[in-house]
C-alpha cells in the first residue's frame, strides 16, 4: 500500500535524514543521466525531490502521484508539474517519456504487473527507467523510521528479473544508501562518511537502496509474412521472357496446308 504523500513530505523536506537521503540518491541520478536537455523526464510515487535537477534542463518535467497516495503541488513556489493519477493509467501518449525515475512506488504497488506495463507502455524509442526499491539485505528495509521500511523490499536479482519477465533491459545498477537509518546526531554526523566510495565497493549487500536503470524491450513481429513462392502465378509477363506462338497465326496455316 502506497504512503501518504503527507508523511513522505514531511520526511524529506523536515528531516535532516531526508535530506541526506535527497543528495545520495540525487547524486547518483546526475551521475547516470548528466544530460537531459530536450527530453522528457517524468517521476512516478514521490519521485520530486530527485527530479528538481532537471527543472532546467529538461524539454518538460512530470511529477505522476498516485491516487492512493495523494498528491501535492511541486515544486513549491513555482508553476505546478504534479498531476495526480491513477496508479496504472496514466494520462500521457505511448512513448512520450524519455526518462523515468520510480521512487516509492514499485514496492508499494498493490499490481505490479499492470504497473510495469503501464510503465513501459509510456516509455520511448531509446528511453530509459530508473528504479529505485529498498535493499532487501539492507538495513533500511527492517525499519519503518523511514520510507523505505514499507512496502515489498528487493534484492537485484528479484528485481531484475522482474524487469525482465515485464519486457524491460536491465542495463546498469548501483547501490546506494549507506547511512545509518537513523534520526539520532550520531547517526546524522556519521551519514556522509558511510557514502564513501570504499564501503559501496566492500559491502554493496548494506546498501539501503538498490537503483536498476533499464530500456524497454521491443521485439520483431513473429508472424509469417508473404510465402517466397505463389501456388497460382497469374502470367502476366511470362510471355516477355518466353514468347508464346499466336493461336491464330497457327490456325491459318494448318487451314492453308489442308486445302493444298
Amino acid at each position: 500500500m502506497h504512503l501518504d504523500v503527507i508523511k513522505l513530505r514531511a520526511f524529506y523536506y523536515r528531516t535532516k535524514l531526508g535530506r541526506i537521503v535527497q543528495r545520495a540518491l540525487r547524486e547518483e541520478i546526475i551521475k547516470l543521466w548528466p544530460d537531459v536537455k530536450g527530453q522528457t523526464v517524468a517521476g512516478f510515487g514521490f519521485a520530486a525531490p530527485m527530479l528538481r535537477p532537471f527543472l532546467t534542463n529538461a524539454r518538460r518535467v512530470m511529477c505522476i502521484m498516485p491516487g492512493p497516495q495523494g498528491v501535492m503541488a511541486w515544486p513549491e513556489g513555482k508553476e505546478n508539474h504534479s498531476v495526480l493519477t491513477e496508479e496504472t493509467n496514466w494520462p500521457i501518449s505511448t512513448g512520450f517519456v524519455d526518462k523515468l525515475i520510480v521512487l516509492h512506488g514499485l514496492e508499494t504497488s498493490e499490481n505490479t504487473a499492470a504497473l510495469l506495463d503501464e510503465i513501459w507502455r509510456v516509455l520511448g524509442p531509446g528511453g530509459r527507467v530508473l528504479f529505485i526499491v529498498p535493499n532487501r539485505s539492507g538495513l533500511w528495509a527492517r525499519r519503518d523510521a523511514t520510507p523505505f521500511g514499507y512496502g515489498r523490499p528487493y534484492s537485484l536479482a528479484q528485481l531484475e528479473a522482474q524487469l525482465q519477465k515485464h519486457r524491460f533491459l536491465p542495463e546498469r545498477h548501483i547501490s546506494a544508501l549507506y547511512a545509518i537509518p537513523s534520526h539520532r546526531p550520531f547517526g546524522l554526523k556519521i551519514a556522509q562518511m558511510l557514502e564513501g566510495f570504499s564501503l559501496k565497493v566492500a559491502m554493496p549487500f548494506a546498501a539501503g537502496v538498490v537503483m536498476v536503470e533499464a530500456t524497454k524491450q521491443v521485439y520483431a513481429p513473429t508472424h509469417k509474412g508473404l510465402g517466397a513462392a505463389v501456388r497460382k502465378p497469374l502470367e502476366a509477363l511470362e510471355g516477355i521472357a518466353k514468347p508464346a506462338s499466336n493461336p491464330v497465326s497457327n490456325r491459318s496455316k494448318s487451314k492453308n496446308e489442308e486445302q493444298a
